[in-house]
């Protein structure tokens, strides 16, 4: 008896650093191990406002499976594609997995966002069920006129990881914030809210790929060296996974800006390694984050985003003439008290092998195994020029 499949259908290549493409790899990676045959249709073209390659790509892959196939499309690809996806939806078994709606990106033009508004609802409208890795986003999706019936949440999962040590004596506290440099992420505000900050003792290390909207990377570097913090400041582009870990190691609290986010996978996994978290209430924030390991600020405000910080970050009291060291001021005394509540969050937090448990519920409840499904002879691949792997 084979294997049950899935075909995983992306935008590109499935091992790009974004939150949305390492929560694709790692469910395909977990359903392996739990016995599934999973193949990854990389598609080609511009995404998520799609262009006549893309199109043509979803086609091609579409049209190359064989009836009943069941078929997972990943929201950047499938938010503005509906017609491939009408075409074969009553030959397949499609679904979306829906990280959060495309309309919902920060900075996009009016006549873009409406469009992608459109295109979502009826790529919606003609899939056999949604995963979304929040109820919060399965609570938006009503918006694009989905069932609730026809949505199931797969969160992500977290690694186990060391805590954070923080810097080296004598230096000064370190944030990380850890985001490609592209509008909704919100590194404008955190460079305006660090130029509020300049008198108090950080340093910051933004990680995160500077080519995926460069024009506006460019915008947010200017702008740190206008405000004088072009040494305090390191942009160190996309990371891989040593030089991040050590990162995390040195830094003393975690701050993202983000305008919006549908989960927020580098929040878990800045509470996993018991750091301080900065961030906003943008999208799923607060309900990712618990109370007692964050401080939440208004999306956009760099005011509030500054004095959030500033209370975190305030200089180490003096210590008494006949004192050895010096005691820990205040700043100091609230990051303890967030990072033992991070570290009680990150405890009941689930691993990835869970989570791909939960994947493979909520894939399964939408998508059942067909009669005989599971000794369907596997197609061929097909050459046409899409990358797929297996």
């Amino acid at each position: 008896m084979s294997a049950r499949r899935l075909h995983l259908v992306v935008p590109g290549a499935l091992d790009q650093q974004t939150g949305g493409y390492i929560y694709d790899a790692r469910m395909a990676e977990g359903l392996r191990r739990r016995g599934w045959r999973v193949d990854v249709h990389g598609l080609q073209g511009t995404f998520p406002d799609a262009d006549a390659t893309a199109g043509a790509s979803l086609s091609r892959v579409l049209a190359g499976l064989e009836d009943g196939s069941r078929v997972l499309i990943d929201g950047l690809a499938l938010g503005g594609l509906p017609e491939p996806v009408v075409a074969h939806r009553e030959r397949l078994r499609i679904l979306a997995l829906v990280h959060h709606p495309l309309s919902d990106e920060t900075g996009l033009p009016v006549e873009v966002c409406r469009r992608l508004r459109n295109r979502e609802r009826r790529s919606l409208a003609a899939v056999a069920g949604v995963i979304v890795t929040s109820s919060f986003t399965a609570r938006g999706l009503g918006r694009f006129g989905v069932d609730r019936a026809r949505v199931r949440v797969a969160p992500p999962g977290t690694d186990p990881a060391p805590p954070a040590a923080g810097p080296a004596p004598g230096e000064p506290p370190q944030l990380l914030s850890v985001a490609s440099v592209v509008p909704r992420k919100g590194h404008d505000v955190l460079v305006r809210a660090l130029a509020r900050l300049r008198d108090l003792p950080w340093r910051c290390v933004c990680a995160g790929s500077l080519e995926r909207a460069p024009d506006h990377a460019r915008r947010v570097r200017a702008l740190a060296e206008e405000r004088g913090l072009a040494g305090r400041i390191r942009f160190a582009g996309e990371c891989g996974r040593a030089a991040l870990d050590r990162i995390y190691a040195a830094s003393s609290l975690f701050v993202l800006a983000s305008h919006y986010e549908g989960y927020g996978m580098v929040l878990t996994e800045a509470l996993v390694r018991g750091l301080p978290v900065v961030s906003t209430t943008g999208g799923a924030i607060p309900h990712t984050l618990p109370a007692d390991a964050a401080l939440l600020v208004p999306p956009g405000d760099d005011a509030a985003l500054a004095s959030a910080l500033g209370s975190l970050l305030d200089s180490e009291e003096a210590p008494p003439a006949t004192a050895v060291g010096k005691a820990p001021g205040p700043g100091a005394a609230r990051r303890a008290g967030l990072a033992a509540g991070a570290r009680r969050h990150a405890s009941a937090l689930p691993d990835w092998k869970a989570a791909a448990r939960t994947f493979e519920t909520q894939l399964l409840a939408l998508a059942p195994d067909a009669a005989g499904s599971r000794s369907r002879p596997a197609a061929p691949a097909h050459d046409d020029g899409d990358r797929t792997r297996t």
